[in-house]
Parts: C-alpha cells; structure tokens; sequence
C-alpha cells in the first residue's frame, strides 16, 4: 500500500509544491482548500485528490485511511476543522516549513533568503542547474514554463534550491551549504516588531550555514553587509556591481567579473539577480558558456513582471506579485524606463492591513511611475481586529501622493475608455500589482 499524505489549503503557490514532491516519490496526496483555481485543476491531473469545500467530514474517519502525516501553511488557522481532527487522531503535523527542511536539508542546499525578488534569483539559479550536467531539485514560489508550468523540479541531483521565506522566523528550519542575502528590508509587521527585530532573524540564520559553507551579501545593502564575518568558518562572496568578491576561510580574496550576460527582459534588478544565479553556479564549477546560455534564455516567470497578452486594442496586459513598497517603486520605474511613450494604469491590491499600516509612510511616495491608479481593496491575511481598525482601503487611497486617484468602482470605465480605438491615443500598459484575487481580471481583459 503507498504511504498517504493530507495537506491542507492548496490554494497557496508554495506548499503545493509540497505535494508535488510526494507525488514524485509515490505517495497517494490527499488535499484540502477553501475555493477552487487554475493551479488546483492542474494538481487535479496530476493525480490529487482534493476536497472542496473542506471541512473535518472530507477527514478519513477510519483508521485504515490515516495519513503519516498531514503537512499546512503557517496560514491556516489554529481552528481548522481538518488540522483539530489530526491533532485528536494523533498523526503527524508538520508545517511548510518543517516538510521542505526535512526534505532538503540531506541535499547540497542553496536557499534564496531576502526580502524582495526571491522568486526570481531562485528561478534563474535552479534553471541553471537543470540546464548543465550537475541538474537540481527545486522548490520555487513561482510557475516555471522549464519546470513544464510547475513550480517544483525533483531529480537524482545533490543539490535543492528553495525559498527560504523569512515569515514568523520559519527560515531558521533551513541548513544551508549556500545562503543568499542581498537585501533586508523591513517587512511582516504582523510578526517582526521593528528593522531590529527583522535583522536579528537573519542574524540568526547565518548560523546554519554549514561549516566551509558561503554566504553571498549584497556590499549596497547596508543591513546585508552587517552580517559579514558574522562567522569565521564560512566563506563570503560580496555582490558589486560589475564583479563580485570571492574571501574563503583565510582571508584570502579573489575578483570574479561577471561576464556579458545579454537578458531578453532587460530591467536592472533581474541583471542584478542573473549575477547571484551565475556566481552560485560558477561557485558549483558549472561552465560559463552553460550557465550564460541558460540566462540569456530566460524569458518568462509567472506572476513577476509577466506580460500576459495584448488586449483587444494593443495594450499590454502585465501581472506582478509584489506588493512591498519597494518593489512597487522598482517595478514601475523599471516599466516606465523601458517603454517611456506609454502610459501606465495600475491595478493595485495591498496584501495585509498589518502591512499597508507599518509601511503607510512607503505606500504614499511608491506609485510616483505610474499614470493612473486604482486600489479595489486590502487583501486580509493573518490580521488581527486591531490591525484592521487602523487602516482601511479609502485611509490608504487618501493618503498616497498621486494626481490620478481612481476608485474601484471607475474600474470598468477607465478599461473602457483605454481600450477605445484612437490611433491618437498611445498604447497602454494595465498592471496588476496584487496579492491575492486581482490577478483574476486577466480572465476578463479580453485579449487581441
């Protein structure tokens, strides 16, 4: 008989690549969610069984059905009727986190572990890998069109790429050979009480580096630079510009120079995170020609800067999952850089009111690169009753610095008036910088 494995909400991008691992070593995977989605037809397919609605009746009742073990998100809540049946049957609990360590921590780890752009740095660097002779296991918070649109890639390799999420010090499960931090930038406000919180957990991460292990800082980051020489039995490689900093045990420093690299998407902060995926590999012993031709074939990644299609009328149609100030800002200077002559419409959902409160005074200056902005509603997560009294979606429109404040509500009508055929008009880009279920009006925005 295949052993069994139940895990619940598979709605979120991460732990269905949870499932996916069990899949690929025969486990029968049994799953659980609130709604239905695309992403949760194609795990259908793939031979999940999956109850919706849930509810603790969806639970095996006889002990002939046990599971080994029953594996959640950390945003499930403690009164899930499905996580309260385990706990009474006694089965094995383990959070996202505790299932990928005590996957991936018998393998050459390399985790992608800051606050912004994980998604991408890990997709180019297990790309890398998979395309050259050493392949990869990967778990990444993304879809991959070289993964065949999944977002997980299981081999006989050595080596396992992850996302080490920082949330609730969940990272901490995690011991890598090779850590990458380059940039700290404060965020989960419903977890870290402040910046000095927010760096002690990755002040405490660099303590499961492995021994003779590397830790790549970003030398333009100031919070990432404090943690160098955290350890003297580590290796470090700084992050510059141009080439990067290679100082093993002793001390001893060597440049690498970071070769031509020609990316088919073109904005600053993806060179930046090809340069982390081609020093990792280049660290590995993998050959350049390899590794620069996986790079410059890089093309698409869902959800990050992702252009869907071209609407009915010729704009483009884009989706991108950040939703930290920072990113925002970055994401639209780097769009308003690349095509200076069209205008932008941003469709903008906040995730957490913890978040949209902490980071209020960031949210009123990030939009600056964007012409028009709309703001339908915050998306609730892990919220408490307090956080939700001290900001609400009218406070946060209010407070933003920009001249073209739409409300949902003109939603349709701005569509409209910008998918209207006028050769005078210049083409536009509509942006969906979201959350949660925004991402949904790409089904709706017809295209060409």
């Amino acid at each position: 008989m295949p052993k069994k494995v139940y895990i619940i909400w598979i709605g979120w991008i991460w732990i269905s690549a949870i499932a996916r691992y069990y899949l690929h070593i025969w486990y029968e995977v049994f799953w659980s969610d609130q709604t239905n989605s695309e992403l949760i037809e194609k795990l259908r397919e793939e031979w999940c069984k999956i109850e919706i609605p849930l509810s603790s009746k969806s639970f095996p009742q006889r002990e002939k059905d046990f599971f080994e073990k029953v594996v959640y998100t950390e945003a499930v809540p403690e009164d899930n009727p499905e996580l309260q049946k385990a706990r009474k049957l006694w089965i094995k609990i383990q959070t996202y986190p505790e299932a990928l360590a005590e996957i991936a921590n018998n393998k050459k780890l390399i985790a992608i572990a800051w606050t912004h752009w994980k998604s991408t740095t890990s997709s180019l660097t297990a790309i890398t890998l998979k395309n050259s002779k050493t392949w990869t296991n990967a778990v990444i918070w993304t879809i991959l069109k070289e993964f065949d649109t999944k977002n997980a890639y299981f081999s006989d390799s050595k080596y396992f790429v992850i996302e080490a999420c920082e949330y609730k010090r969940s990272f901490l499960r995690y011991k890598p050979l090779i850590w990458v931090i380059t940039n700290i930038d404060l965020d989960h406000l419903d977890y870290y009480k402040d910046l000095e919180d927010y760096i002690s957990a990755f002040d405490e991460f660099i303590n499961n580096i492995r021994t003779w292990g590397f830790a790549i800082l970003n030398w333009n980051c100031k919070n990432s630079q404090n943690l160098i020489w955290k350890r003297k039995d580590i290796n470090y490689i700084e992050i510059f510009d141009k080439y990067a900093v290679f100082t093993n045990l002793e001390q001893k420093s060597e440049i690498i120079p970071f070769p031509e690299i020609n990316l088919k998407i073109p904005w600053e902060h993806i060179l930046f995170d090809a340069h982390i995926a081609y020093i990792i590999s280049h660290m590995i012993g993998l050959e350049d020609k390899s590794i620069i031709n996986s790079l410059e074939n890089y093309s698409w990644v869902w959800r990050r800067m992702e252009i869907i299609w071209k609407t009915e009328n010729w704009n483009i149609l884009m989706s991108d999952y950040g939703h930290h100030p920072t990113e925002i800002s970055l994401t639209l200077k780097a769009l308003k850089d690349q095509n200076p002559a069209r205008p932008i419409l941003t469709v903008f959902q906040p995730h957490q009111y913890s978040r949209t409160y902490e980071l209020l005074d960031d949210f009123k200056t990030c939009f600056y690169d964007t012409d028009k902005l709309i703001i339908p509603n915050i998306y609730e997560s892990r919220d408490s009753k307090e956080a939700k009294q001290k900001i609400n979606t009218q406070k946060l429109i209010d407070s933003i610095k920009h001249d073209d404040k739409l409300n949902w509500e003109d939603f349709e009508k701005t569509l409209k008036e910008i998918e209207k055929w006028d050769k005078q008009n210049q083409y536009w880009i509509i942006l969906l910088q979201w959350a949660w279920d925004i991402d949904n009006l790409r089904y709706k925005i017809k295209t060409s």
